[in-house]
């Protein structure tokens, strides 16, 4: 079981005081599906790419420190397909809040997390044996600090900031 907690925080490492948006990247794949020492790499190009789909043209340290990847190596008789026992396939899944993503943004970061794990892999044919799951949290649906965030949650969180 994997347990995500996610802080937002701005460079000064006070809380994030402006709406933003927390994604997050999970990628779950054979171990030797990636060559060792590359998950940084995976972990930064699907952070870029996710970013630029949802508009972010510069991102800054909040975007870049808040917005999470996990890469999940897995034994390869972990991975089936109902045709296979140790599938060469690879799962990326993105969680956004609603409406984070225009439907442009939606095909613009499939096709470029295609990309990157077929190029990363070092397989062109890896690109018809990844799967993106785009997936969009429940208002409500983000915990921090041990509360359920929504907009009621975060106006509340930014008033005190904003008053000092």
């Amino acid at each position: 079981m994997t347990v995500i907690i996610v802080i937002l925080y701005d460079d000064d490492h006070s809380l994030l005081d402006e709406e933003y948006h927390m994604p997050m990247i999970d990628v779950y794949a054979a171990a030797d599906m990636f060559p060792a020492g590359t998950d940084r790499q995976l972990a930064q190009e699907l952070t870029a790419a996710l970013l630029r789909a949802e508009g972010v043209a510069t991102p800054g340290p909040a975007h870049l420190n808040n917005t999470g990847a996990y890469i999940h190596r897995m034994p390869s008789s972990a991975v089936h397909t109902a045709a296979t026992d140790a599938a060469r396939t690879v799962r990326v899944q993105v969680v956004t809040p609603p409406g984070a993503l225009t439907r442009a943004g939606q095909k613009s970061l499939v096709a470029e997390a295609t990309a990157i794990v077929a190029k990363i892999s070092g397989d062109p044919t890896q690109a018809g044996r990844t799967w993106v799951l785009l997936t969009e949290a429940a208002e409500g649906g983000w915990g921090i600090a041990g509360t359920a965030f929504g907009r009621e949650e975060f106006a509340a969180l930014l008033k005190p900031k904003a008053a000092k």
